[in-house]
């Protein structure tokens, strides 16, 4: 009987991640994360210096909400990979997002979502999605981040 429980304890090990029903937003609505998994925490990214030309300190040195959002995926990525993990391990995304005079104070969503993409849906080529939050909130550290993310990660 045990040999034949094998192949569905097996299967209860693995992350399940839930999609949002008739939707292809790439988030997921739901992941679980069975007992025994171990989770990595990867502490908040903001954006380095994308544009060193421009003037330091500038906007234009750390670009718009698309290029830091790539800026801070591409760290946690790396962050990740040295740890022995990918973003297709990420279960879970918080994003907090700064208005500037640019945007009237209206966070740049729509960039946030380019950016996003490039990492995560069917245009990255990476369909393990996480749940993720995304915020508007009034300031980051530098009066210049549009963009900041953490995330948890699940070891396969």
């Amino acid at each position: 009987i045990l040999v034949l429980a094998l192949p569905d304890m097996a299967r209860a090990a693995d992350v399940v991640r839930h999609g949002i029903p008739g939707s292809d937003f790439p988030i997921a609505a739901a992941v679980e994360v069975p007992a025994g998994k171990t989770t990595v925490y990867v502490s908040g990214k903001v954006p380095g210096v994308s544009n060193p030309d421009a003037p330091k300190g500038s906007l234009e040195a750390y670009g718009d909400t698309k290029a830091q959002t790539v800026n801070v995926l591409t760290q946690i990525k790396e962050q990740l990979e040295k740890l022995g993990l990918g973003m297709k391990d990420v279960v879970k995304m918080q994003v907090f997002l700064v208005g500037g005079p640019e945007t009237d104070g209206k966070m740049d969503f729509a960039g946030f979502m380019e950016g996003y993409r490039q990492f995560f849906g069917k245009e990255a080529n990476q369909p393990n999605l996480p749940a993720r939050s995304a915020f508007q909130i009034a300031a980051l550290g530098n009066p210049n981040y549009r963009v900041e993310i953490e995330v948890v990660a699940v070891r396969p």
